[in-house]
């Protein structure tokens, strides 16, 4: 190993046992595999304000949305777009943090490759990475079930503005019946909000088939990822001198599949996350520590 080796572990002198020296052997498997693919999950975004689903325990903290739930009622689709109506206007102000600006320069300096996210919120781009497979989709768009046409999410947002008004002042919790919402945004963009608001909200409809069916542009709970983006992101790992997972815990099919056919192939297969994920038994090297130190230790350690 270089002499570069010593400050990164000095800069995880405070992490988990065993920690350093797992992360001293990711440094040197993603030096002997430059453009390393990347698998990245809700972990990543946390530092942005924008919580995940699961704790480090591994147990899911809130309830999402399921698809089968959104496609088979109105009601539930005015109660998403009720919480959401309220939940973009702080999603939608979130930045980069470090963890996303460690991935970009690793990738500006050739030690990553292309980037496989599961979050929908935009942020690898916004931080300068590229070629970025939005593996679930992006809350930027929003799709009509029904016909098919494509609305930008900020032009829907306006137009849910005028169609209710005063609904807006709940996102600071300035309703005239003293009424307050909840600061919990979750991943897909919605946030928790009282049921007695959500009835009071109208349901915004699609401007050119008149359809109620409209859905933000990701893959909900209990949905399918698009074969093409599926079959392009094995295509990926196919081509993948190996696999980096960070801020995942692979609870979901959607993202362990690329972490099992890697371990197939017989490319290394590393993770940096909090807590047990589900690929523990695939993995190469695996990391139990904060991520955003982490990957600030390679950032300075590949300098």
């Amino acid at each position: 190993m270089p002499d570069a080796v010593a400050p990164l572990t000095l800069a995880l002198s405070s992490a988990a046992p065993l920690t350093q020296a797992s992360l001293e052997a990711v440094a040197e498997l993603l030096l002997d595999h430059p453009g390393t693919l990347v698998l990245t999950g809700a972990g990543m975004s946390t530092d942005s304000g924008i919580p995940d689903y699961r704790g480090p325990d591994g147990q899911r903290r809130v309830t999402p949305m399921q698809h089968g739930e959104f496609v088979g009622s109105s009601a539930a689709r005015q109660r998403y777009w009720a919480r959401s109506f309220i939940g973009w206007q702080r999603f939608s102000h979130a930045e980069p943090n470090d963890c996303h600006r460690s991935v970009s320069a690793l990738q500006a300096r050739g030690v990553l490759g292309p980037v496989i996210t599961q979050n929908v919120d935009g942020l690898h781009q916004a931080a300068g990475s590229r070629d970025v497979t939005e593996l679930h989709g992006t809350l930027a768009e929003v799709l009509c079930l029904t016909c098919g046409t494509r609305t930008d999410r900020d032009l829907l947002q306006a137009r849910m503005a005028e169609q209710n008004p005063g609904f807006e002042a709940l996102a600071s919790g300035e309703a005239s019946d003293g009424s307050r919402v909840s600061s919990q945004i979750r991943p897909d963009g919605d946030i928790v909000l009282d049921d007695a608001l959500v009835t009071a909200f109208h349901l915004p409809h699609c401007t050119t088939c008149g359809a109620d069916t409209l859905k933000p542009d990701v893959v909900f709970f209990g949905g399918s990822v698009p074969r093409e983006r599926v079959d392009a992101c094995y295509a990926l790992t196919d081509e993948a001198p190996a696999l980096l997972v960070l801020g995942s815990s692979l609870a979901v099919m959607s993202g362990l599949r690329f972490v099992r056919h890697a371990a197939k192939r017989g490319i290394p297969v590393m993770a940096i996350t909090r807590g047990p994920t589900r690929g523990d038994d695939l993995m190469t090297v695996r990391v139990d520590a904060p991520l955003r130190p982490s990957l600030r230790a390679l950032v300075d350690h590949q300098a």
